[in-house]
């Protein structure tokens, strides 16, 4: 039996595995397959839903989920023709901004922001009001803050930063972010995303 290609087989183990997840009290952000012969490599990139007060999830949540989604797999190996590797991680820095809940989830992070008229910025995130997302975009003296709707963002990532954000802009964005609202000690907020476990299925194994 021939394998469907990797979208088709993706959007197959989505179904397979989002009953899952939701039991895990998650949320599935990508499902990702590579194949190589008769081998697989699955990744399931799961995310905390917007309601949730939490910053990241803990890598003891992702190993449990890792066991569960291998057990839910096996009776579905008609579905993956070969041996296979299941990874299963939270998202890391490097995911892209593409839907409003990352926006809303990278509250107060600092993102380079690539517009479509190819204007690049470096900005803080503020609040997303419908499908407008506030910045604050650092100045000599004073940082903007600007109203960029969705639509025209090309590409945006949050980046590492190594120092506190600087109080004027987090006051910009949110005047209530200096009096100790935020997650992290620094005055940004921490994330803890990006932990994986991966699991190997061989042939012999199923």
């Amino acid at each position: 039996m021939r394998s469907p290609d990797p979208a088709q087989l993706a959007d197959q183990l989505r179904g397979v595995l989002e009953p899952v997840v939701h039991g895990a009290g998650l949320e599935i952000d990508a499902v990702e397959v590579r194949t190589a012969g008769r081998r697989h490599s699955v990744k399931l990139v799961v995310d905390l839903p917007e309601s949730s007060p939490a910053t990241g999830i803990d890598l003891d949540v992702i190993a449990r989920l890792s066991r569960a989604a291998a057990a839910e797999l096996d009776p579905h190996e008609h579905l993956i023709e070969g041996s296979y590797t299941l990874e299963v991680t939270s998202p890391g820095i490097d995911r892209p901004l593409t839907e409003p809940r990352h926006w809303r989830r990278a509250y107060l992070r600092l993102a380079r922001i690539t517009l479509d008229d190819g204007t690049v910025l470096d900005a803080r995130i503020g609040r997303l009001d419908g499908d407008t997302v506030a910045v604050a975009v650092p100045g000599r003296k004073a940082p903007e803050r600007r109203e960029i709707p969705l639509a025209r963002v090309h590409h945006a990532q949050v980046q590492v930063e190594f120092k506190p954000a600087p109080p004027a802009e987090t006051a910009l964005l949110d005047p209530d972010a200096l009096s100790g609202s935020t997650d992290g000690a620094d005055g940004a907020p921490t994330n803890h995303d990006g932990g994986a476990v991966e699991t190997v299925r061989d042939e012999e194994t199923r």
